[in-house]
């Protein structure tokens, strides 16, 4: 089982929290949700999009990608400002050439939304943090 550690927006305090987790996490020390980004290998990711109770945004990118370079800042933003209720999970496509096979990405960067387990949404290029906020919203709200 593989591990991040998680700083907490509110109190600074450093917790561990295993990729494989099912539920919210929360800060140890004040319980505050926890934002939630982490990286995924092809080891961990099934498991991850089939056990997590909470929609997951998989971002699929590559370090030489500099859409991918751009999107991401907006994406540890997300996590921070939806934490408790999106998981962000990061797929590096040349490291873990089988997701992307998988999930059939011709492109990056490519954001997959699942919830439940299942593919619910896809948004292939980089998006403004405004526009790709109102895709995640009118896709989650779609699968309510």
């Amino acid at each position: 089982m593989t591990a991040n550690v998680i700083e907490c927006t509110a109190c600074s305090a450093r917790n561990r929290v295993a990729d494989e987790a099912t539920g919210r996490p929360r800060c140890g020390k004040c319980h505050t949700d926890l934002p939630w980004l982490i990286e995924a290998s092809a080891a961990t990711f099934d498991t991850i999009i089939a056990t997590s109770a909470l929609p997951i945004l998989v971002d699929l990118w590559a370090p030489w990608c500099g859409p991918c370079r751009a999107v991401a800042p907006i994406l540890h933003q997300l996590s921070v400002d939806r934490a408790g209720s999106l998981r962000v999970v990061k797929v590096n496509v040349d490291e873990s050439p089988g997701v992307s096979a998988e999930l059939g990405v011709q492109g990056i960067p490519t954001m997959v939304l699942f919830a439940g387990g299942v593919e619910i949404s896809r948004q292939v290029g980089a998006l403004p943090a405004d526009a790709l906020r109102r895709w995640l919203d009118s896709s989650l709200a779609v699968k309510r």
